[in-house]
């Protein structure tokens, strides 16, 4: 039965729910749209005031002095992240953007033959990387038809068979979400690598829907590369920098784009007119770091090494769990779930409903936080590390008042630029 009273005894059961404290949580609000853009921890303003206070003390020296030198922040921020990725310490590095990432990746390993001149992706991804391969793809002098879309049956869902079939021997790369971004499909990364593998496809992922919800095993499963934004799940703040993995069987592969920070260290400051390229994941960094940017990722990983990622994909699934338990009991046969009902869901749920936008405005007029994806989808993502069972019970019983009362009729049926 879906009661506070139940909700408030997982709470006392949860190892985890200290870790709220950790956050700046607005009161009185519910904030479930942490699949868009993490709170702030406190330890994450830390480290930027940390970070801030190395260029206040240190100046220019702060490049190679201080608790976190510059220098090497990339890097070292990398050796955090990679047990979020299952990967090898140097197989990781935080740099760029998720877009210039994937298109340093594409330039790196996308080598057109003439047998081999495809780029396989799927309808459903993510906006940015369908527009970052169709830029790719022209950049080769290729026509549209290159990008190659899987179809998916529902408009919600991919499945695996479908993904393998369209490796055809045309595809030379394949680029695909872990976590599909509107229903929170969980993909079979091992299968579809394995499959890839079998057909000379180079694979890649996109972990901007995944990183710091579920585990991940890049090394072990053999991918070729994966890159990620950092403020979603993560909590590393607004635009705060990628990251990007390179299995350490391409190491020595030069990057497609270039550039001084993906010099060898002891080799960096030569300035000779010929780079020699760092021997690991380094190697694909550009430009000089966004220092002040990837200050508060040290502080928001350090949570993770601490919690783990498994404990955080327990609860996560356990939250979610709640979620639908509490709305197919208080509201059924209201809204359809978009997302998957088993353990193949990421970190958020996917709810369908005609009223979908003005449902969400009244969400937030209510002090919940939703995210709406037209035309009709509310997706709402209880966060391990800073909700409750008891505000996901709360949110429900709000959501049960908006729907059943039909309040959200006071609103516009327009959305927000960001919803």
């Amino acid at each position: 039965m879906s009661t506070i009273e139940k909700a408030r005894l997982l709470d006392q059961q949860d190892p985890l729910r200290k870790y709220a404290d950790e956050f700046y949580k607005k009161e009185g609000q519910i904030y479930l749209d942490g699949n868009s853009l993490g709170l702030l921890s406190k330890r994450a303003e830390l480290s930027v005031l940390t970070l801030l206070d190395s260029w206040k003390y240190y100046g220019i020296d702060g490049w190679t002095s201080g608790e976190h030198p510059w220098f090497y922040l990339s890097e070292k921020l990398g050796e955090y992240c990679a047990p979020l990725v299952g990967a090898k310490s140097e197989e990781v590095v935080l740099t760029g953007s998720t877009t210039t990432n994937l298109h340093q990746l594409l330039t790196t390993f996308f080598k057109p033959t003439e047998k081999r001149n495809k780029i396989l992706a799927d309808e459903l991804n993510f906006p940015s990387d369908l527009y970052a391969i169709a830029s790719q793809i022209a950049l080769h002098n290729l026509p549209e038809s290159h990008m190659k879309l899987v179809k998916s049956e529902n408009g919600q869902t991919i499945t695996t068979e479908a993904i393998i079939e369209a490796m055809t021997d045309d595809v030379a790369v394949a680029v695909l979400p872990a976590v599909l971004y509107r229903s929170g499909q969980v993909l079979d990364l091992q299968a579809i690598t394995k499959a890839a593998h079998e057909r000379d496809i180079i694979v890649g992922f996109d972990l901007c829907h995944s990183i710091g919800s579920i585990p991940h095993q890049l090394h072990e499963i053999g991918a070729d590369f994966a890159f990620w934004c950092n403020y979603k799940h993560l909590n590393g703040g607004p635009g705060s920098v990628a990251g990007l993995f390179v299995h350490e069987k391409h190491f020595g592969t030069a990057p497609g784009l270039a550039g001084w920070f993906g010099s060898a260290k002891e080799k960096q400051f030569d300035l000779t007119t010929t780079i020699s390229t760092a021997p690991h994941a380094g190697a694909y960094q550009i430009g000089t770091p966004h220092i002040l940017s990837l200050a508060p990722i040290e502080g928001a990983l350090s949570i993770f090494a601490e919690v783990g990622i498994d404990a955080v994909r327990e609860k996560s699934l356990a939250l979610t769990d709640y979620m639908m338990e509490c709305i197919m009991h208080e509201m059924p046969n209201t809204f359809t779930f978009g997302n998957p009902l088993d353990e193949t869901r990421g970190g958020h749920l996917f709810l369908v409903h005609d009223e979908a936008a003005r449902i969400c405005k009244a969400l937030k007029g209510n002090g919940v936080v939703p995210d709406f994806r037209a035309p009709n989808g509310i997706r709402l993502a209880p966060v391990a590390l800073y909700n409750s069972f008891e505000e996901v019970w709360r949110a429900v019983q709000i959501l049960k008042d908006i729907v059943i009362n039909k309040t959200y009729e006071n609103h516009e049926n327009k959305r927000d630029i960001i919803a």
